[in-house]
């Protein structure tokens, strides 16, 4: 069984993200999501969320499960027995980062990583784009997952309420 590990901080799984999981799929027999902390973001919703948020988006998806993945790719993806790392690309400006990060994997866990180029209608999505939008106001449900739409929306205005306490 080839297994895929597709990581991401997931805050919030976006519809490129679901594309980019998808097509995923169709490469592997089972892909597994790693919803992971990276240090230098400002998350929205804690990890658990976030790992909710992502099975709720992706739970019609044969093949695919959610994880919490606490520590390094590389070595989530060995304990999981997966064949290579997939990786989602909108632009040069991620094929940079990305590449870095695939020999850096290469090298702790000698597992490759699949590149997949993302659906051109879909590229101008990212999860800072999207909490930007949500944060004043905007229209964003069509670049998320209806259920993530509407977690987005109640955390927004949370967050505009407490900012009026201060």
């Amino acid at each position: 069984m080839k297994i895929a590990v597709c990581p991401g901080s997931f805050d919030p799984i976006t519809l490129g993200h679901v594309d980019v999981i998808q097509r995923a799929r169709t490469m592997f027999d089972h892909v597994i999501v790693g919803v992971g902390r990276n240090t230098r973001k400002n998350y929205w919703f804690s990890a658990p969320e976030r790992v909710q948020l992502a099975r709720g988006a992706l739970a019609d998806i044969p093949g695919v499960q959610v994880e919490l993945m606490d520590g390094l790719v590389a070595v989530f993806a060995q304990e999981h027995g997966a064949t290579a790392i997939v990786k989602g690309l909108r632009g040069t400006a991620d094929f940079d980062n990305e590449q870095a990060m695939a020999l850096l994997n290469r090298h702790l866990s000698g597992l490759e990583t699949a590149l997949i180029i993302g659906d051109p209608a879909k590229a101008h999505i990212a999860s800072s784009f999207v909490k930007e939008i949500a944060a004043y106001g905007g229209k964003f449900e069509d670049l998320v997952p209806a259920n993530v739409a509407q977690a987005l929306q109640q955390r927004a205005q949370e967050r505009k309420k407490g900012s009026h306490d201060e």
